[in-house]
C-alpha cells in the first residue's frame, strides 16, 4: 500500500530524473550559436537545496503548524468534499491564497530571503523548480493558506493541494516549450513563468499564479513574454557563488546586517517588511526605483 511518504519519495525521484534527462539533452543536444553553454553547477546547487530541505523537514520546527492548529480549532465550518462545485471552489480559494503568498514572497523582504533562493539560478531549467530554499518552514509563508483552514478545509488537505500546485509548476521551468495559444490566458504556462523568473526590469514582479494566471490578470500583475525582450534569468544582482550555504543564507545575512545597523527601530522594521532592495536613503534597487532609473535614462538618451 502506498503511503504519503512513499508517494513523496516517488515524486521526488521522478522530478529529479526528468530534470537530469533535460540537463543531458541540453548539454549534448544541438544548440544555437548564441546560446550559453549549459551550467551543471546550477543543477548541483538545486540538488543540494533539495537534500537540505529533506533534512530540515526532520526538524520539528514550523511557524505554519501552530497557525494551522489555531485556525482549525476556531474553524467556522467543517467541509466535506461531497460535490464537484465545492472541490472547484476550494481549488480557486487555494489559487487565490497562493497568488498572495507568492506576491508577498516578492514584495516583503522577510519572505523574499527564502524565496530568492528559487530565483537564484542564472539559467532556467527543470532543476530550478525544486530549488526552494532551506528556511521555508521557519519563515512560515504557508500561513497565507490559514484562511482556508479557518473556513473548514482540513490542514492536511490544504498542504496536499499546495503540493500538487508545486508539482504542476515543475514543467513550467524551461526555455524550450513555446507559447501555448489560448492556454496562456487561463493557465500558468512555461512562457508566463519565464517572465516570472526573468530579471529584466520590464518583467520584474509579474505572473505570480500557480496553476492559473487569472488572478494576475485580475490584479494587474500579468506581463506577456515578448520576442523583442528575451528573458534574462536570475536575480537583479546575479548570484555567482557556487557555495550552497552562500546561496541559501546570503539574503538572510544581508537582512540581518541591515536590521542591526539601522539607525532606529522603525527603519529596522521597514527593512524587514518593505520590498527587497529598499534603502532608508531612498536609493535602493527596488522594482520601482529600477523602473524610474530606466525611464530617466531613456529621457536623457532621447534628449
Amino acid at each position: 500500500m502506498l503511503t504519503t511518504g512513499k508517494i513523496a519519495l516517488y515524486v521526488t525521484l521522478f522530478v529529479v530524473i526528468v530534470s537530469l534527462i533535460e540537463a543531458c539533452l541540453l548539454t549534448f543536444g544541438k544548440r544555437r550559436e548564441h546560446d550559453a553553454a549549459f551550467d551543471w553547477s546550477e543543477v548541483w546547487l538545486s540538488l543540494a537545496d533539495l537534500t537540505g530541505r529533506k533534512l530540515f523537514a526532520l526538524l520539528p520546527l514550523s511557524l505554519a503548524t501552530p497557525v494551522f492548529d489555531f485556525a482549525w480549532e476556531h474553524r467556522l465550518f467543517t467541509l466535506n468534499f461531497d460535490s464537484v462545485a465545492l472541490v472547484l471552489l476550494v481549488f480557486l480559494g487555494q489559487e487565490f491564497c497562493y497568488y498572495w503568498y507568492h506576491r508577498a514572497s516578492h514584495r516583503i523582504r522577510f519572505f523574499w530571503a527564502t524565496h530568492a533562493v528559487h530565483h537564484s539560478p542564472n539559467q532556467l531549467t527543470l532543476s530550478s523548480a525544486y530549488r526552494l530554499g532551506w528556511t521555508g518552514k521557519l519563515a512560515g509563508p504557508v500561513m497565507f493558506f490559514a484562511p482556508l483552514v479557518w473556513l473548514g478545509v482540513r490542514p492536511e488537505v490544504v498542504l496536499a493541494i499546495l503540493s500538487f500546485n508545486l508539482l504542476y509548476q515543475f514543467w513550467l521551468h524551461n526555455t524550450w516549450i513555446p507559447r501555448l495559444g489560448w492556454l496562456e490566458h487561463v493557465f500558468n504556462t512555461p512562457s508566463n513563468h519565464r517572465v516570472h523568473h526573468a530579471s529584466n526590469v520590464d518583467y520584474l514582479d509579474a505572473n505570480y499564479g500557480g496553476v492559473l494566471i487569472v488572478f494576475d490578470r485580475l490584479f494587474g500583475t500579468y506581463v506577456k513574454e515578448r520576442a523583442d525582450e528575451p528573458c534574462r534569468y536570475g536575480l537583479v544582482t546575479p548570484v555567482r557563488s557556487r557555495n550552497p550555504f552562500v546561496v541559501e543564507f546570503e539574503h538572510w545575512a544581508t537582512l540581518a546586517r541591515d536590521v542591526f545597523t539601522a539607525k532606529d527601530i522603525w527603519t529596522a522594521v521597514r527593512y524587514v517588511f518593505l520590498p527587497p532592495g529598499w534603502r532608508a536613503d531612498g536609493g535602493g534597487e527596488t522594482t520601482e526605483n529600477l523602473r524610474k532609473q530606466r525611464a530617466l535614462a531613456t529621457v536623457r538618451t532621447r534628449g
